[in-house]
């Protein structure tokens, strides 16, 4: 059973690796109810979402700009494919590899997931102000950079 804030000794209370890892079950959940009717999942999400921002891209590209595994990202872009969402056609420079772009469709899922996931930050947040929430984004960030350097 999981102990809870106050409940738990202060020593447990005082670990950062425990308290994210407790925080990042809750946020699991919240993003797989907030996702649950729409047929997508947070790859799905990932993806649509690197493509809107940076424009048409390599799988290659997409892997790395997302952190989604090779394997990982061929499943999702057949779904999404499947569905609609994107497009996927030979790069004119290297016939070998695929380059991949939203769709219109793709674009309104992504807008529609988005809301969807909005809510989940707010419903795993909502003890946070605003300014608490950029704060916590902002250290969030800095030890994922801090690592991806190593």
């Amino acid at each position: 059973m999981e102990q809870k804030g106050a409940q738990a000794a202060a020593k447990l209370r005082g670990m950062p690796t425990r308290l994210l890892t407790q925080v990042a079950v809750l946020a699991d959940r919240a993003v797989e109810r907030a996702l649950a009717d729409t047929g997508s999942r947070r790859h799905h999400f990932a993806l649509l979402a690197t493509l809107a921002e940076f424009g048409p891209a390599s799988q290659a590209e997409l892997g790395r700009r997302t952190g989604i595994d090779r394997s990982d990202i061929v499943g999702a872009l057949n779904d999404l494919a499947g569905r609609g969402f994107v497009d996927r056609a030979p790069d004119p420079e290297d016939r070998r590899r695929n380059i991949v772009t939203i769709t219109e469709p793709g674009d309104s899922h992504l807008a529609d997931l988005d809301g969807k996931l909005r809510a989940a930050q707010q419903e795993l947040l909502g003890a946070l102000s605003e300014g608490e929430r950029d704060q916590l984004v902002g250290l969030l960030s800095r030890v994922l950079d801090d690592h991806a350097g190593r």
